[in-house]
């Protein structure tokens, strides 16, 4: 349990148990009436995000979330084979919690597994990766990166859109949030 007055980015609650990661919040002090505090919350499973006001002061339910360092090892059937760099356990993580990560993910990669529960919750990537363009239409003369887009295949079989003149066997960095490219790797 912990206090209103303890709520930090980051910090997961349990509210009827469902568990909710605090994206925002605001300590406000109206001229008139008592104190209270703004939040936005992120439902840790669906990623689905909410604003609540909660009265200063309130307890509120906390979950020890841990946030593990780990490394993609390989892929058994509809799970994700995980390994925890400190102390070299293996974990399963199930098709529904890699998500959309699985666009991302090559194997040896290092990503963050929260762990609720000595069960596996959800699975953080870094903001950008770098992969290789499989495929893509060949480029023409005249091509500049103002002018388009075109689709692309990476090398995780991922597809996104990448700038007119990008070739294929390139090495690009790609944002993991939205899977928009952000450059070419030298």
């Amino acid at each position: 349990m912990a206090s209103t007055n303890d709520l930090k980015n980051g910090l997961v609650l349990n509210i009827d148990n469902v568990l909710w990661a605090v994206v925002e919040f605001q300590h406000v002090k109206p001229g008139k009436g008592p104190a209270f505090v703004r939040t936005k919350l992120k439902n840790v499973l669906t990623g689905k995000v909410v604003d609540k006001t909660f009265n200063a002061g309130v307890s509120v339910e906390t979950a020890s979330v841990d946030k593990r360092e780990m490394q993609y090892l390989y892929r058994d059937g509809e799970n994700w084979i995980f390994m925890d760099t400190q102390n070299y356990d293996q974990y399963p993580v199930s098709d529904a919690i890699v998500g959309d990560a699985r666009n991302y993910m090559l194997e040896n990669q290092e990503a963050v597994v929260a762990i609720y529960q000595d069960a596996p919750i959800y699975l953080e990537l870094p903001a950008s990766v770098e992969l290789m363009v499989t495929y893509t239409e060949p480029g023409l003369q005249g091509d500049r990166s103002s002018a388009g887009t075109k689709p692309a295949t990476l090398e995780t079989g991922a597809e996104i859109k990448v700038p007119l003149f990008l070739e294929s066997n390139t090495k690009i960095k790609v944002d993991t949030r939205d899977g928009s490219y952000l450059g070419r790797v030298n």
